[in-house]
């Protein structure tokens, strides 16, 4: 099983998490991804104690303490008044009861991080200007055919190329995602930049009337992180690096309270970015022959229990040991799908189920339904390091 050749398309936190653990178990994954020069496009994200476990294993729990930063406290805000509604303990009570921390990181920290880790391990196990374009299933295992016109063959071959996986529509066939409605707004402010007391809780959820903001703090606490998640129904297009204006966000937020509009108006010139958000179903199975799907790909869910990229981290773990514990493709490819399948699609459904209660209500008299978050789910004392196999 050690000499098996596997194929990994995309170099995302997924992709190169997949790569790192098959690394450590004993294989020598190659990593395709389309993009000429790697890199990762967003800001920032959170690793709550579920994925932590998982980085910890692969050797990076020194790098989470220099890219991330462990909040102190959380917290829950009026959207009107500033009013904390809910107090969240975070710092080393997470490490405590979890076995593992909480940290908020630049995703681009820890996409290099994770880039760094695979290729000291193998130099050439991540290709670029990987565009695959299309593959084919025998006997002899996966063709892989890319767009520069380069081809491969591997043993099995993982799906971890995003939301707008190839891989998942040649598997499953070509889907419609749905507009869920909703369009979110991010960019990063200096923190330098914004009033004392304006970060304050050091991380915040604020929820209201259709409309959420979220903030907190990255890169040694140099940096404002946000996201302002809205609803509208006119604008559609898919993608991450949108570019918005300042002033359109604060219309949107016209009559919240002056601290998330602080925030918004230090906002850098050309900083602030929008999208919107589509949703898929969940799929009833990952795997077709020697081929399956990770992360975004396998699984893309909505932000609202910032769990998107642990998702994948977790499953990039899951699916090393997998591969380690079996005999044959097929049994690894099954022990993967049956441990993950579940926990991932429910956590799609739960995330969707989540956006209604931070955007209920309509005035200033809101208040939202019990705080739903990864924690009061459960999700966080899942360690993909250990959980049978």
């Amino acid at each position: 099983m050690r000499e098996l050749q596997i194929a990994i398309i995309g170099a995302g936190i997924a992709g190169l998490t997949a790569a790192r653990a098959l690394q450590l178990m004993g294989f020598r994954p190659v990593v395709f991804e389309q993009a000429e020069v790697l890199g990762e496009v967003g800001a920032g994200l959170t690793v709550t104690p579920n994925a932590t476990h998982v980085l910890n294993a692969l050797g990076l729990e020194s790098v989470l303490e220099e890219i991330g930063m462990r909040p102190d406290r959380g917290g829950v805000k009026h959207w009107r008044t500033g009013e904390l509604l809910v107090e969240i303990s975070r710092g080393n009570e997470m490490r405590e009861k979890y076995g593992a921390a909480y940290y908020q990181v630049h995703r681009a920290d820890l996409h290099q991080a994770l880039a760094a880790q695979v290729e000291e391990c193998d130099p050439g196990a991540i290709r670029t200007a990987h565009s695959l374009t299309d593959f084919e299933q025998g006997k002899e295992g996966v063709r892989l055919k890319f767009a520069q016109g380069h081809t491969a063959s591997a043993d099995v071959m993982i799906g971890a190329d995003g939301v707008r996986s190839r891989v998942r529509t040649q598997l499953f066939g070509a889907e419609r995602p749905r507009f869920t409605g909703y369009v979110a707004y991010r960019g990063l402010v200096p923190f330098e930049a914004l009033p004392d007391g304006v970060i304050e809780p050091t991380s915040c959820l604020s929820t209201g009337p259709h409309r959420s903001f979220t903030r907190y703090l990255v890169r040694g606490g140099r940096w404002v992180n946000f996201v302002g998640l809205t609803e509208r129904q006119d604008w559609r297009e898919e993608g991450w690096s949108i570019r918005a204006d300042v002033q359109e966000m604060l219309e949107e937020y016209a009559d919240w309270y002056p601290d998330v509009r602080t925030i918004i108006r230090s906002t850098p010139e050309h900083g602030l970015f929008k999208w919107a958000l589509f949703d898929r179903e969940p799929l009833p199975e990952w795997t077709r022959g020697a081929v399956t799907l990770i992360g975004d790909a396998a699984h893309p869910m909505l932000p609202f229990l910032g769990q998107g990229a642990a998702m994948g981290i977790e499953d990039g773990m899951v699916l090393a040991r997998a591969f380690a514990a079996a005999s044959s493709v097929s049994e690894a490819l099954r022990r993967y799908e049956e441990a993950r399948l579940q926990r991932a699609n429910w956590v799609m459904l739960e995330s969707r189920k989540t956006a209604l209660n931070y955007h209920s209500g309509n005035d200033e008299n809101f208040r939202p339904g019990r705080h739903v978050s990864a924690e009061s789910l459960g999700l966080m004392s899942y360690n993909p390091a250990e959980i049978p196999i």
